[in-house]
């Protein structure tokens, strides 16, 4: 068997690999280092399907490769964070501390389906896993920075870590189409405007960040839940 055809299965080894250590670090309370290995996880996941596609090696052992891949990564890791960021803010060892964890089995319900439902093709239905993960994974990164900053102190808060759990959840496995990066031939002019307006936030968070001197971590969190939002809004007047 040509070596080529593993390539795509090796790329999605390293973001498994990235995974596993994000998990150590998290388990370490080094939550800052957790992110920079899911964001590396991240970068593997988009090239893994980039190889794929380039080389015309798509397998079914990389498709589940990649969901079982996805799953530490972005269903394990981000609830993980979470969890050990409740009780680096609540100092005691309640079983309440670990509810983020409940983010995992909802990621495996959304892989599943991803799996299985041909409407995604080229689009989302439900938040993709990889937003969910890296929309937390950046609030612990940025609570680690800016410990006493406006947004740290709401995340310290007994309510919002639950709430914003229960919250990715419901949309984890929701029906609210949302938009991919990826890029596929015949894309609609709107399709590509959405693209745009979410990059051009992204800018001008990053600029906000530089700007107002906060950690660039904010700039993720900022341009994850404007695209939450956008896609609802979008759901809503049916763009």
């Amino acid at each position: 068997m040509s070596l080529r055809k593993h390539i795509p299965n090796g790329i999605t080894s390293m973001n498994l690999i990235c995974g596993l250590v994000g998990v150590i670090a998290a388990l370490k309370h080094q939550l800052d280092w957790a992110f920079y290995a899911m964001l590396a996880a991240s970068v593997f996941d988009f090239l893994d399907g980039l190889a794929a596609r380039a080389l015309g090696a798509y397998s079914d052992k990389g498709k589940e490769l990649d969901s079982l891949s996805d799953l530490v990564s972005f269903g394990f890791l981000p609830g993980l964070m979470l969890s050990v960021l409740m009780q680096t803010y609540r100092f005691d060892d309640s079983l309440f501390n670990w509810f983020p964890l409940i983010l995992t089995l909802f990621s495996a319900h959304r892989l599943a389906k991803f799996n299985v439902d041909e409407r995604q093709a080229s689009g989302f239905l439900g938040l993709p896993t990889p937003a969910a993960a890296l929309l937390c994974g950046a609030l612990c990164c940025y609570c680690c920075y800016s410990p006493v900053e406006f947004l740290s102190t709401w995340v310290a808060g007994p309510c919002f870590v639950p709430a914003l759990t229960a919250c990715l959840c419901v949309l984890l496995v929701s029906e609210v189409p949302m938009f991919s990066l990826k890029i596929h031939r015949g894309d609609s002019r709107l399709l590509w405007i959405k693209r745009l307006t979410l990059a051009a936030f992204f800018v001008a968070a990053a600029v906000f960040c530089l700007v107002a001197g906060h950690h660039w971590s904010l700039t993720v969190v900022l341009g994850l839940l404007f695209y939450i939002l956008n896609n609802l809004v979008y759901a809503v007047f049916k763009l």
